[in-house]
C-alpha cells in the first residue's frame, strides 16, 4: 500500500513532468504561424479599498453569476496564482472563506480551472490539508458540485492523498471536466469568467484530440418558440404574444405571489429550489398552463423562477448596449454615481425601462421590509 508520504512525492514528480511537457508544447507552438488569440473573458476589477485587495487583484477567485437553476458560481483559476513568494497563502485562504461566507447559506457551485498550476505557484499540500480542515459543514453542505476543469494525473494523485479525509457524500460532488464545452450542459457558459490562458489550453487539447484544428461545436438549429413561450425569448416577443402586456406574465405572477406570501421570508432570493421543480414550472409557463405555487410548499420556487426568467432573456433587462458602462461604474467618482446611474437607466429602451422599474419597485419593497425587521429586532434586543 502506498504511504501518504510516497503519494506526496509522486504528486510533486507528476507536476514537474506535466510542466516539462507543457514547456515543450509551448516551444513547438512558438514555431508555428501566429494564430489569433481566443476572446478574453471579462474580469471584474476589485476596488482598492477591498479588505483583501492584495489577493483579489490577481483574479484568482471570481464570483461569476448563477447557473441555470439560480445557484451561485464561484471560480478558482490556478493560472492566476502568482509565484508563491509573491502571495501569502494564509491570506488566500482567508479571502476564499470571505468570498464563500457571502453565499454558503444557499446552494452554490465551485468551478476549479486547474491549468496553470505549477511548482512555482502551487500552495503546499499542508496548506490544502489546513484549508480542507477549516471548511466546516456550513461550507460543504450547500456545495452542490465541484467541477474540476482540465484534470491531470497530479489532481488524481492529490485526490487519493485526501481520500481518507473526505466523506463519501462530499466525494460524489466532484465532477471532472475534460473540455470547456462540457460545461455548457450544466452551467450558463456565457457567464463564466474563463482566463485567456485556459481558453488557449482548451483549444490546444481539442486540437490534439483529433490531430487537427479544434472541432467546431455543432449545435442543432433552433426551433421556433411556442406562442406561449416565456423563458428564453425576448421581452418584445412576450409582449406581442400576450395582448401587448407590458409586464411579462411570469414576472407579474411571481411578483404578486411573493408580495402576498414571502415578503417576510428571510433570504428569499438567496436560496435555490429543487432543480426538477424549476424545470417543471418552466415547462408549465412555456406551455401556457396555469401555475399554482401553493402546490410546491416552498416560497423559494417563485423567487428562483423570477431570477431564472430574467437570466434567460436573450438580451438582458439592462441590455448588452450599456454593459460596458455598468462594468465601469465603480470607476465613476462617488459623488457622481447617482447621476450616472440615472443616465444609464434612462437610456434604456422604453419597454426595458418599464419592466426594470416594476422589478426595482418590488425589490425596494423587499428591502424596506428587511430593514424594518432589523430595526424591530434591535429595538427588542435593546
Amino acid at each position: 500500500m502506498t504511504s501518504p508520504r510516497d503519494l506526496e512525492q509522486l504528486a510533486e514528480i507528476e507536476l514537474q513532468r506535466e510542466e516539462e511537457e507543457e514547456e515543450e508544447e509551448e516551444e513547438q507552438q512558438r514555431r508555428l504561424p501566429d494564430r489569433p488569440p481566443p476572446p478574453a473573458s471579462s474580469t471584474l476589477r476589485p476596488d482598492p479599498s477591498h479588505p483583501y485587495y492584495d489577493v483579489a487583484r490577481h483574479g484568482i477567485i471570481q464570483v461569476s453569476g448563477d447557473d441555470k437553476y439560480g445557484r451561485k458560481l464561484i471560480i478558482f483559476s490556478s493560472c492566476c496564482l502568482p509565484p508563491s513568494h509573491q502571495l501569502d497563502h494564509r491570506r488566500l485562504l482567508e479571502y476564499l472563506k470571505f468570498t464563500l461566507d457571502q453565499y454558503v447559506e444557499m446552494d452554490y457551485i465551485l468551478v476549479y480551472f486547474h491549468y496553470g498550476l505549477k511548482s512555482s505557484n502551487k500552495p503546499s499540500l499542508r496548506w490544502l490539508r489546513e484549508a480542507y480542515g477549516e471548511f466546516d459543514r456550513k461550507y460543504k453542505k450547500n456545495l452542490k458540485t465541484l467541477y474540476v476543469v482540465h484534470p491531470t494525473n497530479f489532481i488524481r494523485i492529490v485526490w487519493n492523498i485526501f481520500k481518507p479525509l473526505i466523506s463519501h457524500k462530499f466525494g460524489k460532488k466532484l465532477t471532472y471536466v475534460n473540455y470547456l464545452a462540457e460545461l455548457r450542459d450544466h452551467l450558463n457558459y456565457e457567464q463564466l469568467i474563463v482566463p485567456p490562458d485556459v481558453l488557449r489550453h482548451d483549444e490546444k487539447l481539442r486540437a490534439a484530440q483529433d490531430g487537427g484544428p479544434p472541432p467546431s461545436v455543432k449545435t442543432p438549429p433552433a426551433r421556433p418558440p411556442l406562442p406561449t413561450q416565456q423563458f428564453g425569448v425576448s421581452l418584445q416577443y412576450i409582449r406581442e404574444k400576450n395582448g401587448a402586456a407590458v409586464i411579462p406574465p411570469v414576472m407579474s405572477h411571481t411578483v404578486a405571489y411573493l408580495k402576498d406570501k414571502a415578503l417576510r421570508t428571510e433570504g428569499i432570493f438567496r436560496r435555490s429550489a429543487r432543480v426538477q421543480i424549476i424545470k417543471d414550472v418552466q415547462k408549465l409557463y412555456n406551455l401556457g398552463k396555469p401555475v399554482n405555487f401553493d402546490l410546491y410548499d416552498d416560497v423559494h420556487v417563485p423567487a428562483v423562477i423570477l431570477k431564472t426568467f430574467l437570466r434567460e432573456l436573450p438580451d438582458p433587462l439592462l441590455t448588452f448596449r450599456v454593459y460596458n458602462q455598468i462594468q465601469d461604474f465603480l470607476d465613476v467618482e462617488s459623488s457622481l454615481r447617482v447621476t450616472r446611474c440615472k443616465q444609464i437607466i434612462e437610456s434604456l429602451p422604453e419597454h426595458n425601462f418599464i419592466v426594470l422599474k416594476y422589478l426595482l419597485c418590488f425589490l425596494h419593497m423587499v428591502n424596506t421590509l428587511k430593514e424594518n425587521k432589523i430595526s424591530e429586532g434591535r429595538m427588542v434586543g435593546g
